[in-house]
């Protein structure tokens, strides 16, 4: 009896040891994922155009001795960490890219880059958090490397380009990069991924099971009517006066038509350009919008009705009208089994208190073609100064993140990855 309890102490002790070991090594990365940070922030870059990003990715997942493959999806970064036992594949995903948004805050390593988007000059910043997203990815990778003989299987490492969309014209983002085949060879069976928020205390992890986040739709109508002079409206169709009851008509969908005791669904139109005088009746018109939705059969209806209500409220009123959709995200959908399986993961890494079941929202993210593919879990970093009461939100000049939450990332990714493994 006296050796069996000898070797349980040595053997529970040399697990405290290296768990020990773990937490020293992700503590001791923080400084260098924050200098990362402040660099990518300085020097953020757009879409498909991610080239020194992708640079600097490249060479630090070299650096560990992985096995690293570039322009991925044009420029994206795959590094491949093979543990010391064999195993399952799990892969971890940042996304690498900037926005068209002109920073006007006042930090140190604010971003003073100017580009052309869409033929309009304008600043760039990391304005959504893509910059931390990064820099935590590469230091979980450099964490990792350190600890190979806790890993059963192969971890993916994913640096993602065009999360906010590809040029007109172009591919990218999530679907090139499964196009070309960045969940095979090997095989990936699980992925996880997170966005840092900034209405989101530090300290404070945020998940859903099932549609956490929306499919984005993105539709263009086109209404024809008929010119005439605007003292004579009777002699013509006017596509104004129709775009603006197909308009007040698509609204009824959302508040008429959908069980929203069920889910959430967003009808928005954005932009409606028309006319060139104001004496002219114009002889067409165009809405260009948005459908926000998080169940599948509610975002097939939605179109259904969308179609059916465009085409009918035209033909009422003199005129005709077409309507068309492009996907540009589908629901970002935590799988339940995995979501569950993995819970005690985040509860044991931010403490139970500080994880918190959250409603969906409506804000989309193409990771969710990822989950599309093998089972996903997506969830919310705090990135919000405790006791701030008013954020500045994402996609606003003023964004700013509180970069002390970064460590949490950090651990929560690596312990994700770990447990996922050793699972089986």
């Amino acid at each position: 009896m006296k050796y069996i309890s000898l070797i349980t102490c040595l053997f529970a002790s040399m697990i405290c040891n290296a768990q020990n070991e773990l937490e020293a090594d992700l503590k001791a990365v923080e400084a260098r994922v924050i200098e990362w940070r402040r660099d990518f922030h300085e020097h953020p870059e757009l879409s498909n155009q991610e080239f020194k990003t992708a640079e600097k990715i490249a060479a630090h997942l070299k650096s560990l001795g992985m096995e690293v493959t570039t322009g991925v999806a044009k420029t994206g970064v795959v590094g491949l960490l093979r543990g010391n036992s064999p195993g399952k594949v799990v892969a971890l995903r940042a996304d690498i890219d900037a926005l068209p948004v002109t920073e006007r805050n006042a930090l140190p390593f604010k971003s003073d880059v100017v580009a052309e988007f869409m033929g309009v000059k304008t600043g760039v910043m990391h304005a959504c958090g893509h910059d931390t997203h990064t820099a935590i990815l590469m230091g979980v990778a450099e964490v990792m490397s350190k600890h190979k003989d806790k890993i059963n299987g192969t971890i993916k490492f994913i640096f993602q380009p065009a999360e906010e969309g590809p040029p007109p014209g172009e591919e990218g983002g999530a679907k090139l990069m499964i196009k070309e085949g960045v969940l095979e060879n090997p095989k990936v069976d699980a992925i996880f991924g997170l966005h840092i928020n900034s209405a989101t205390p530090v300290g404070t992890l945020k998940y859903k099971s099932g549609g956490i986040m929306a499919a984005v739709e993105r539709f263009v109508i086109t209404v024809k009517g008929k010119q005439t002079h605007g003292s004579q409206p009777w002699s013509g169709v006017d596509p104004i006066l129709i775009s603006a009851k197909i308009i007040d008509g698509l609204q009824t969908i959302v508040s008429r038509e959908l069980d929203l005791t069920e889910e959430a669904a967003v009808i928005t139109v954005g932009k409606i350009t028309s006319g060139v005088r104001f004496n002219i009746i114009p002889e067409s018109a165009e809405l260009i919008g948005t459908v926000r939705s998080l169940d599948p059969k509610m975002k097939t209806k939605i179109i259904k009705r969308m179609t059916e209500m465009t085409e009918t409220i035209a033909k009422a009123y003199g005129g005709t009208a077409t309507i068309s959709f492009e996907n540009n995200t589908s629901i970002t959908y935590n799988d339940p089994d995995l979501t569950a399986a993995m819970l005690p993961t985040l509860q044991k890494v931010a403490g139970t208190e500080k994880v918190v079941l959250t409603k969906a929202v409506t804000g989309g993210e193409d990771f969710s073609y990822f989950q599309e593919v093998v089972p996903g879990l997506y969830f919310f970093l705090g990135g919000m100064t405790p006791g701030n009461t008013e954020a500045f939100p994402h996609h606003t000049p003023d964004f700013v993140i509180d970069e002390s939450g970064m460590l949490l990332g950090i651990k929560t990714l690596t312990q994700l990855a770990l447990d996922y493994l050793n699972q089986n």
